[in-house]
């Protein structure tokens, strides 16, 4: 039997390659209309399949086969509907955090700021990339949203997945704006970092694919209820090993920047654990160094170091383990296809071992 890494990564080759397909079609229908969306629409296709483990088009596809879908040909490109939302979501949070690479390459809003300077020379460059990366990332969610209008399932299904999808975004942009005012105020407790863990990353990167994917099969409502009991803690895990990745992690597997969590002063549990744990030499230092803009190398590695001498590191990751143990308990109790089920049991294991 496949292991979970590569069952992932034949799921990647196969959703890959329906993106490429999906934008081949978009591009040479905008080709007859506008050059300057058929440039954006290509860069788009690039940054996407520049990589990307595509964790959230896979949950839709194992969500589908989870409540009985059996129609798997019909189900892949429409799980690229999922990707391009999640790649409008990024290209709005990239401008959020000033990330100016993304997957290894510029993201959307610095590849416009640079053309910007080259072709208006007179004119505020990274004012137009702002833009573009603005405009450019609605234009992708309209069309994540219109592959499953279209998508060839029962009319009752498709508006449900709609529906769901809208609450997708808008549970995400609740995340978003919690996440903003703890960055802008510097200061957080955990019971708040947890509820914008819950809205910004459980209900969009594990429990909504997995609904929409039910749902298109027809799911009942005690299906969808485990899926969310699921999806909460190992949201949580998730996040936790994300913000461990942008402290511990190489640049060239993130794809940005390492330290920008850093830079940004990015209030986490991470965080907050090694504050609460720090002496006050330590708790000094780590201030000083969150939100320094010019943090370089060697502050970074003294950042990490504060994170495991306080054991803050350890305390984290403990949490998302047992996080990790709660979804899995959910899953081994629920009546759902074996092939799915062994998934989503191999994605809570998966979540322990994503490279740091």
């Amino acid at each position: 039997m496949a292991s979970f890494r590569e069952t992932l990564s034949l799921f990647k080759t196969r959703i890959d390659a329906e993106i490429g397909q999906y934008f081949d079609r978009v591009i040479e229908k905008t080709e007859k209309e506008d050059k300057v969306i058929t440039d954006a629409l290509s860069y788009v296709r690039q940054t996407i399949l520049s990589g990307g483990k595509r964790i959230r088009p896979s949950l839709m596809y194992y969500g589908y086969l989870s409540a009985g879908g059996s129609d798997r040909e019909k189900m892949f490109p429409v799980c690229v509907s999922i990707e391009l939302v999640h790649t409008f979501l990024l290209m709005h949070d990239d401008i959020i955090d000033r990330d100016d690479m993304r997957h290894g390459i510029p993201t959307v809003h610095s590849h416009y700021a640079k053309k910007g300077r080259r072709l208006f020379s007179r004119t505020d460059a990274d004012h137009f990339g702002l833009s573009m990366g603005l405009i450019v990332g609605d234009m992708i969610a309209a069309l994540g949203n219109q592959i499953i209008f279209n998508a060839p399932f029962p009319p009752r299904r498709i508006l449900h997945a709609l529906d769901k999808l809208q609450s997708i975004v808008s549970y995400t942009v609740v995340g978003e704006v919690e996440d903003i005012y703890i960055e802008y105020r510097k200061r957080a407790t955990d019971e708040e970092i947890l509820r914008m863990y819950t809205n910004k990353t459980a209900k969009y990167t594990i429990e909504g694919p997995l609904h929409l994917g039910a749902i298109l099969a027809g799911a009942d409502q005690p299906l969808l209820d485990s899926l969310s009991a699921f999806s909460t803690p190992l949201g949580i895990a998730f996040q936790i090993q994300d913000d461990s990745i942008g402290i511990f992690g190489a640049e060239k597997k993130i794809g940005k920047p390492v330290g920008s969590d850093i830079r940004e002063g990015k209030v986490t549990l991470l965080v907050n654990a090694a504050l609460r744990r720090a002496n006050s030499g330590q708790k000094q230092r780590i201030n000083q160094l969150l939100g320094d803009e010019f943090v370089g190398a060697r502050e970074i590695s003294e950042f990490q170091t504060l994170m495991m001498d306080t054991g803050a590191f350890a305390e984290v990751t403990e949490l998302a383990r047992a996080n990790i143990e709660e979804a899995k308990r959910v899953i081994e109790a629920c009546q759902m296809s074996v092939e799915a089920k062994d998934f989503l049991l191999g994605m809570a294991d998966y979540m322990m071992v994503r490279e740091i």
